[in-house]
């Protein structure tokens, strides 16, 4: 296993001290100064504050970067900048001229390519023109529209079997090749020095630390993931990588951004895109706006997910694709841990994958559901296909319902629903399945009123147990449990075993 760096790209003008460069974690072999963005730092100062090698990125706006100046300007600060960095990114079709190339050794040039996404025969005659030049390393980063545009640089990896080439597609959509990158002999990964929350596009150092576990002591032979739009916000792979690692696992969990799950499942799942690359794709947790699509795409021992007709979990085993369903279970589950009594006058909030599924095994369980949606279309749909009551969004009012589940995104990013829950009884409880960087309105009112309040997060480390069980075969040991922020971890901490509420759930719902 060759050695894999960490490298943080400096995106924004340092604070006076340098603080955030001080702070980079033990890890980071490499900074790299996107001068297109910070403009020019003085090195003597960026010395003092990184002791490691420095890279100098002048971006063109051409290749997606910030920098609009001419050739001349754009050589004398590339010519400058040798001087005092340990390496300089030449941009291969503007920066290889021969008075640039004579002023700037071998040994210190990154030649690099950024550009739209290509396939595999155009990501191969690119890097056959990038590595004509003699330099210390190469980069080739095409722009993923889809996942499966990341595809093409990893082929490249494995195919030149090069330790001095970096390759993987940027974007959102690309996140997954830049994680997997090392394996197939990229020396560095790449995430951004001190950005705020998460991002697929732009993965901090940090996060590619704590969600993924890098750089990586074992190469996964097996993939997991989460595919949806948005999966940013998604706790889910620092959840299971942990636990990949406890367990000693050949196991990575990475997110996918799709916004079309029948293209995604043809291209990557479908055609066994990853086998031809020795990586098993093994489960993926799906998340909205797919459950119903996944349901398609094979059968399902599980009744909820057939009565709902959506699927949360897609799992591989000898026998081809399989669907489940983990909604349900977060919520009884969270629900009987705070001894509340499951039949009772419940309204379920959203008529998407989650809200029918979490809806169809209350019912089960001998709760008396309503079903409440914004749209009246999907309302009604789901009336008929779960043969359950229907009240529109306009017009309900939460104050004779006992229980609430919110199953919709709204709250996560701070926004309200639009009733009010001052009129619930006392003894009532809420449930919202939306989690965020701080409790939803809709939490921070029912702890206020006195009611019981079970967050997002807490639903989502219920779930993150069951489904890692069904993509493994193993238990999410505690260490698994206690990897998220501060609120969910005080909660795993103390939540006791749920055995007896699992298999009740189970026995009640097929």
């Amino acid at each position: 296993m060759h050695t894999v760096r960490l490298a943080a790209t400096l995106l924004t003008a340092p604070s006076a001290g340098g603080d955030e460069i001080r702070r980079l974690p033990v890890q980071i072999a490499l900074l790299e100064v996107r001068a297109d963005h910070t403009g020019d730092i003085d090195p003597d100062r960026l010395r003092g504050w990184f002791g490691g090698m420095r890279l100098y990125t002048l971006r063109s706006v051409a290749e997606g970067g910030g920098c609009h100046a001419g050739a001349a300007e754009r050589h004398r600060r590339l010519r400058r900048a040798a001087c005092d960095f340990d390496l300089v990114d030449l941009e291969a079709e503007r920066d290889l001229t021969p008075e640039l190339l004579a002023r700037i050794p071998p040994h210190q040039r990154v030649i690099s390519w950024a550009g739209p996404a290509a396939d595999g025969a155009a990501v191969q005659a690119r890097a056959a023109s990038v590595t004509a030049t003699p330099a210390r390393f190469y980069r080739i980063v095409p722009q993923a529209r889809t996942a499966r545009d990341g595809l093409a640089p990893l082929r490249l990896l494995r195919g030149t079997a090069r330790r001095d080439l970096i390759a993987f597609a940027s974007g959102a959509a690309g996140l997954w090749s830049r994680l997997l990158s090392p394996q197939f002999g990229a020396p560095f990964v790449f995430g951004s020095v001190g950005r705020d929350g998460r991002s697929l596009a732009e993965p901090s150092v940090d996060q590619l630390i704590d969600d993924y576990g890098l750089p990586l002591h074992a190469w996964p032979r097996d993939l997991y993931g989460i595919v949806g739009s948005p999966v940013t916000h998604s706790l889910s792979p620092r959840l299971h990588n942990l636990a990949y690692r406890t367990l000693g696992l050949p196991a990575l969990y990475v997110p996918f951004e799709e916004e079309e799950f029948d293209g995604f499942f043809r291209d990557m799942v479908g055609a066994d895109a990853l086998a031809e690359l020795g990586v098993s794709l093994r489960g993926l947790t799906v998340v909205s706006p797919h459950k119903e699509r996944a349901r398609a795409i094979g059968p399902s021992d599980c009744a909820i997910v057939r009565r709902a007709d959506a699927a949360n979990l897609i799992v591989r085993n000898g026998h081809g694709w399989r669907s489940a369903t983990t909604d349900p279970e977060g919520v009884a589950v969270a629900l009987s841990e705070r001894c509340v009594a499951l039949g009772r006058k419940t309204a379920v909030i959203g008529c998407g994958g989650a809200g029918r599924a979490v809806a169809a095994a209350l019912d089960e369980l001998g709760a008396d559901v309503t079903l409440v949606n914004r749209g009246l279309e999907r309302g009604r749909l789901a009336q008929r296909a779960l043969r359950l009551p229907f009240t529109p969004l306009a017009s309900f009012s939460p104050d004779d319902y006992a229980t609430i589940v919110n199953a919709t995104p709204v709250g996560r990013g701070g926004e309200s629903l639009p009733f009010d829950i001052g009129g619930m009884r006392t003894g009532g409880s809420i449930v919202d399945l939306a989690y965020g960087r701080e409790p939803t309105p809709l939490i921070q009112q029912a702890r206020a009123r006195g009611l019981t309040a079970v967050d997002g997060l807490e639903v989502c480390l219920i779930q993150a147990r069951h489904q890692f069980r069904l993509m493994t075969g193993h238990d999410m040991p505690r260490a698994g449990m206690t990897a998220a922020p501060a609120e969910a971890g005080a909660f795993a901490e103390t939540m006791p075993e749920t055995i007896a509420v699992t298999r009740r759930h189970r026995a009640a719902t097929g």
